[in-house]
């Protein structure tokens, strides 16, 4: 296990995100560590609040997702929703009755007073969760894509539409008056490491950069080095829509695209084995690109990939 001194400050949202978050946290102890998660994808569904980014992340540091899909819990049932579609209500967005209970006693405390944060800790606290899982802002923000089908919701297009429609631009709505959450805040002034997980640039990690400030004080950071991830392997998107998005508004679907989202801030990008050929394209963006197995299908491979970033 490597020896690490620091602060490690990791950027994430979706699986991949949480893959790589949970190798952190076998290497890193709790006062080591902040996890800061997208809430762009968070959704009201049956009067509940579902944050759809901090619960793949919650469940994964706690072992009870499901290793299949990544998402969701491990041996759920879907009863609730069942009963839900008899009654006639929509129900393309999948709970399981498990999951219910999360999004139950989030929307529950919520209405009480509690900050999204608070929340989140509190769940973190009952699951077992040592390390901090943190959301992007206490204050809505909303990722929306307009479509060739119309101005969609993150989950409208990802889930509803199985990411169909073509994509002419991303918003994140809500972020001008949306502040950084106070345990984000305090973990950008005191990381020496900022990790952006191999995370959708523009549906994850975009809009926790976009939020006011953000970008600007991590590109000024000093005494803190910044690596990113790429979610692009060999010119496709290891999980989800990031590949065909990122074609569909103009950007490069590789590496060398997503390192064209962090050039103005990055110091090193991870690219996997596969692009290894394009590590000089990457260095004439300014980044130094270090090669690595990037695809992480086990524990081992978690734990690999981080141990490689923190050994930087």
């Amino acid at each position: 296990m490597p020896t690490y001194g620091g602060n490690v400050l990791a950027l994430a949202g979706g699986v991949g995100g949480a893959k790589l978050a949970l190798g952190l946290t076998r290497l890193l102890s709790p006062e080591q560590l902040t996890i800061v998660v997208n809430t762009g994808d968070d959704e009201t569904f049956h009067g509940l609040h579902v944050s759809p980014d901090l619960d793949t992340m919650l469940y994964t540091l706690s072992g009870i997702s499901n290793p299949e899909t990544g998402w969701g819990l491990a041996g759920e049932s879907f009863n609730a929703l069942e009963m839900l579609a008899r009654y006639g209500a929509d129900t393309w967005f999948n709970l399981g009755d498990r999951d219910l209970a999360t999004h139950i006693r989030r929307t529950q405390l919520l209405g009480e007073g509690a900050t999204l944060s608070q929340v989140t800790s509190e769940l973190c606290n009952r699951l077992g969760v040592a390390h901090s899982i943190v959301p992007m802002s206490d204050d809505p923000v909303r990722t929306f894509l307009e479509t060739d089908s119309g101005n969609l919701s993150m989950q409208e297009y990802f889930v509803k539409l199985r990411s169909e429609p073509s994509v002419r631009s991303v918003a994140y709505r809500g972020w001008e008056d949306a502040t950084p959450s106070t345990e984000f805040d305090r973990a950008l002034a005191e990381a020496t490491l900022l990790v952006l997980c191999p995370s959708n640039p523009l549906l994850s990690t975009g809009p926790i950069l976009a939020l006011p400030g953000v970008r600007r004080r991590v590109a000024n950071r000093e005494g803190c080095l910044r690596i990113a991830v790429s979610p692009i392997v060999g010119g496709e998107a290891v999980r989800g829509p990031a590949a065909k998005i990122m074609t569909e508004l103009g950007h490069e679907a590789t590496c060398i695209g997503v390192a064209r989202m962090y050039a103005d801030f990055c110091d090193i990008m991870v690219i996997d084995e596969q692009d290894a050929g394009l590590a000089s394209a990457i260095g004439g963006l300014g980044l130094r690109a270090v090669i690595a197995p990037t695809v992480m299908n086990s524990e081992a491979d978690k734990v690999a990939l981080a141990k490689l970033i923190l050994e930087m």
